[in-house]
């Protein structure tokens, strides 16, 4: 089944009201709202690398509340256990028998604050729920449910004390973006609501959590032409291929923009992905993915130059106004 046109227009009006919903809490970041909103309908997983007061719990606890979901945030340490994130069995001495008590991994929408400090072990503990939406505790299977979506910081200015995220992990986050600071206009905004210290409390819930999961499904009907995935390939083995590349986008990195161009499409109004949803979508889903050679970092080649670079050397194909 393909998503149909009046699905479409469905799509970008709830889609719209989400983001508008939730930027009653955030206040002037529509765009990373709306990429935030993507990562979660492609059923993937965000990397926030801000400053420290950004409004990331607040961007947490809103899309929660938009959705009727559960939130819960987890502030990594040097100290923090595997089973401080994904829970403990512990045996209850009235019903004689294990009971499993979650941890907080189990919640719609999980901020893992500042993942980087936590050892590697700890952050390991993320990768098979991140991946799989489940976790497994002495040979048990837990589901997350849907919808599932980590929200994970990095200071990117402090680095003192952290353990670096291997290529591994980096590349199970669908998007990385950053909030960044207001505007003029948003902080006199925020500043005359000093008072409320909880605006996301607020908020009303738009859709819920069953929803979610059906406009999440509705999204992976979005048709894509072959000529939009062969594009999104040769992008892919053109970042594999660059001189100032030591690693690449992976397979995963390209089935990543896929889902993600689904829905960014879907939120647009339309039924079909276009070049221009992958041209849009290449810096949040793929800069965190390359892995520079040394000597090109350290000559001021980036992350975002490759993209670019091959953005412009790969011919897109020819747009078509209809699937």
């Amino acid at each position: 089944m393909t998503m149909t046109p009046e699905q479409a227009a469905w799509f970008q009006g709830t889609f719209a009201r989400l983001v508008d919903n939730v930027d009653r809490a955030l206040l002037g970041k529509r765009e990373v709202v709306g990429l935030v909103l993507s990562a979660m309908l492609a059923e993937g997983h965000v990397l926030l690398e801000d400053a420290p007061g950004t409004g990331k719990t607040s961007l947490a606890k809103a899309l929660a509340a938009t959705v009727q979901g559960t939130s819960s945030r987890i502030q990594f340490t040097p100290d923090l256990l595997p089973s401080d994130v994904t829970g403990v069995t512990i045996y209850d001495q009235t019903s004689h028998r294990f009971e499993f008590h979650k941890g907080p991994v189990f919640a719609s929408i999980v901020l893992a604050d500042e993942i980087n400090r936590a050892s590697p072990k700890t952050q390991s503990a993320l990768l098979e729920v991140m991946e799989e939406s489940r976790v497994t505790v002495d040979g048990v299977t837990h589901e997350a449910g849907r919808p599932f979506l980590v929200i994970a910081t990095q200071n990117p200015i402090e680095q003192a004390g952290t353990y670096k995220l291997p290529e591994a992990q980096l590349d199970r986050f669908l998007i990385r973006t950053s909030i960044g600071y207001p505007d003029l206009a948003a902080a006199e905004r925020i500043l005359a609501g000093a008072a409320d210290r909880n605006p996301s409390s607020h908020l009303p819930a738009i859709i819920t959590t069953g929803a979610v999961a059906d406009m999440a499904d509705l999204a992976a009907t979005v048709h894509v032409e072959g000529a939009v995935l062969r594009y999104t390939a040769q992008l892919s083995e053109a970042t594999r291929a660059d001189a100032a590349t030591r690693l690449g986008v992976s397979v995963r990195g390209s089935l990543s923009m896929i889902r993600i161009a689904k829905v960014w499409a879907a939120a647009q109004g339309r039924h079909f992905v276009t070049p221009d949803d992958i041209k849009t979508l290449a810096g949040p889903v793929w800069t965190h993915r390359l892995v520079l050679d040394p000597e090109a970092e350290f000559a001021g080649t980036t992350a975002e130059t490759v993209v670019s670079r091959v953005l412009e050397d790969v011919a897109a194909p020819q747009a078509r106004s209809a699937a």
